[in-house]
C-alpha cells in the first residue's frame, strides 16, 4: 500500500498532478481544494495518499492532512459514494466542513457537492453520524504534509513514518468532545453540539466552545 508520496511536480492537470520520484511518475488524483493547495509545476511537494486496485485499474488519490485522507476512506465506505464523489465532496466542503455536516445531519451541505444527489447525500450523513466524533477528534494530533516533507521519497504513512506538523494552537473541538465524552455524553450527541457551538463561534477557544456545546445539550423547557 502506497500511503504517502513525495517528489517533484512534472505536471498539473485539472484533477490530477503528476509527481516525479526518484525518476518514475506517479498520477495523484486530488480534490479542487487540495490541487490549490499545491505548488506549481517543478517544485517539490508530499501528499498521503490511498491507493484504489481494480481488476483493471490502479489509481493513488492524494490528500495534505490524514484527516482528509480519513474521511476519503470513510466517504467511499458508503454505499454509491466513489473515490471521485468523495473528491467532490472534500473538495466543496473541505474536511472541518465534512465533520460538521454529518455531526449536524446537515444532508444539504453534502449534497452541494457536484454529482451528489440528495439520496446519496442523506446515506452519507445516516451511515457516518457515528464515525465522525472520531475523525473530528483526530484534528489535534493528525500529521499534515509541511514544507519538511518535500524530499523526494516514498513510504507509507505510519505514525513512527510521519512526524506531525507543529500546531500553534490545539484542536479546540477535538478537547471538547473529549471534555463532553468525560461528562458522559454520547459521541454522536457531543459531536452534534460541537459542531453547531464551533459553526456559530469560527476559532472560540476551547473552554468556550464547551460551554457553548453544555448549553446545547442541556434540556429544553
Amino acid at each position: 500500500m502506497i500511503g504517502r508520496i513525495a517528489g517533484r511536480i512534472e505536471y498539473r492537470a485539472a484533477d490530477h498532478v503528476l509527481i516525479d520520484v526518484r525518476g518514475v511518475g506517479y498520477l495523484v488524483y486530488c480534490s479542487d481544494r487540495t490541487l490549490s493547495a499545491l505548488p506549481g509545476a517543478g517544485e517539490h511537494t508530499a501528499l498521503f495518499t490511498d491507493l484504489q486496485v481494480r481488476e483493471d485499474l490502479l489509481q493513488l488519490f492524494g490528500f495534505t492532512t490524514l484527516v482528509e485522507k480519513e474521511w476519503h476512506r470513510l466517504l467511499t465506505s458508503v454505499q454509491g459514494v466513489g473515490a471521485r464523489a468523495s473528491l467532490a465532496i472534500l473538495g466543496t466542503l473541505g474536511p472541518d466542513g465534512v465533520s460538521r455536516a454529518i455531526a449536524l445531519g446537515d444532508w444539504n451541505a453534502v449534497k452541494a457537492a457536484k454529482g451528489v444527489g440528495p439520496k446519496i447525500a442523506q446515506r452519507v450523513v445516516l451511515d457516518l453520524k457515528d464515525k465522525a466524533p472520531a475523525v473530528m477528534a483526530m484534528g489535534g494530533t493528525a500529521a499534515s504534509v509541511t514544507a519538511a516533507d518535500r524530499s523526494e521519497v516514498i513510504e507509507a504513512a505510519t505514525p513512527a513514518s510521519v512526524s506531525p506538523a507543529p500546531a500553534q494552537n490545539p484542536s479546540a473541538q477535538a478537547e471538547a468532545l473529549s471534555a463532553l465524552g468525560n461528562l458522559g455524553y454520547a459521541p454522536g450527541d457531543a459531536a452534534g453540539a460541537v459542531a453547531e457551538a464551533a459553526g456559530a463561534e469560527p476559532g472560540v477557544e476551547t473552554p468556550d466552545l464547551i460551554r457553548a456545546a453544555l448549553k446545547l445539550l442541556a434540556p429544553k423547557g
